[in-house]
């Protein structure tokens, strides 16, 4: 059954297809995990602020070297190059989230599909659809490790929101287990494509449609230079007013999804963002992203500290975020 928590996204994404105005009001903090653990109720507290009063946030100081950042984009642009009758014999498998996939994500907020490619990599379904070390030498090694450091920075982040909801500080740590089958978070490479020269400079065109996230925190990686990514509030939504966020290849932006929002009784509310087109002016070219959401294991209970709504599994609440938002689309 769909829960009342789940009715108002399907209207709230919908009406978020406009271009609505630009404001640089917003504070997105940055937020220095430098010396973490002596740290710890000081970093709490300003990611408590960031993300309920924004719900967006960067972070510095996390821990993951510049060179493997760059190394890991440098593998992710060898993978996009490949020819696409190469990419197709790792196709995206929908029920694991894992595989290559193009120009077949349609948002309910725009109608039309976003303007980019993606390779997801879901650690227990990964059997078939590593490109071969003929093809791309030592990619499987480096996205394996990669994602493994980003795993452990969204552990702390999410170890500090348990701390501040009374949870206990493991609470989901031990939910995103990825040593486990049920293991369902994400590594999601994302190549957004250059815009074609008759179509610089059009106003209206999305790289990707306004939305949120399903999961409990994603992580995203960007370039310097590469600009489009917008947020708006969930609850200023009707206003749409959007805030561009500056690329930084040194920073790590981060937001709340719905799985969260869910877990923390709605304490940490979700934050609809998207990439809008290059204006007049602005680099046109290829964009690359790297994003990990961590999404609780299919197998974990979610429910939040006061047991606002019923518990629910992650496998259920995700099958329900899907069918509320995408259902529009028949």
């Amino acid at each position: 059954m769909t829960e009342s928590y789940d009715q108002p996204e399907v209207s709230r994404e919908q009406q978020m297809g406009g271009l609505g105005v630009e404001t640089d009001a917003r504070d997105i903090r940055v937020i220095d995990l430098t010396d973490f653990a002596d740290r710890r109720a000081e970093i709490t507290d300003q990611l408590w602020a960031a993300a309920t009063e924004i719900g967006f946030f960067q972070l510095c100081g996390h821990g993951i070297p510049q060179h493997q950042i760059d190394t890991v984009f440098a593998r992710t642009a060898a993978f996009f190059a490949l020819p696409e009758s190469t990419k197709a014999r790792y196709p995206l498998v929908k029920a694991n989230n894992a595989g290559w996939e193009s120009l077949s994500q349609v948002r309910p907020s725009i109608g039309v599909p976003d303007q980019k490619e993606s390779y997801q990599i879901t650690r227990p379904h990964m059997a078939e659809l590593w490109p071969s070390e003929a093809e791309l030498v030592e990619f499987r090694a480096d996205m394996l490790d990669f994602e493994y450091q980003v795993w452990t920075v969204a552990m702390r982040v999410l170890s500090c929101f348990a701390d501040r909801l009374g949870l206990d500080r493991n609470h989901f740590t031990k939910a995103h287990d990825p040593e486990s089958p049920q293991y369902q978070s994400t590594l999601r490479l994302l190549h957004y494509f250059a815009v074609p020269t008759e179509l610089q400079g059009v106003p209206g065109r999305w790289r990707a449609g306004a939305h949120t996230d399903f999961d409990c925190l994603t992580l995203l990686f960007q370039r310097d230079g590469q600009g489009g990514l917008q947020v708006c509030p969930g609850k200023e939504m009707q206003e749409q007013q959007w805030t561009s966020i500056t690329p930084s290849s040194a920073l790590i932006t981060c937001n709340i999804g719905d799985m969260l929002t869910r877990w923390s009784d709605d304490e940490l509310p979700s934050n609809f963002h998207r990439v809008r087109s290059p204006g007049a002016g602005e680099y046109q070219g290829d964009r690359y992203s790297i994003a990990y959401f961590a999404q609780a294991d299919r197998n974990a209970v979610i429910q939040g500290p006061r047991h606002k709504y019923p518990p629910v599994t992650a496998a259920d609440f995700l099958a329900q975020r899907v069918q509320a938002n995408y259902r529009a689309q028949g």
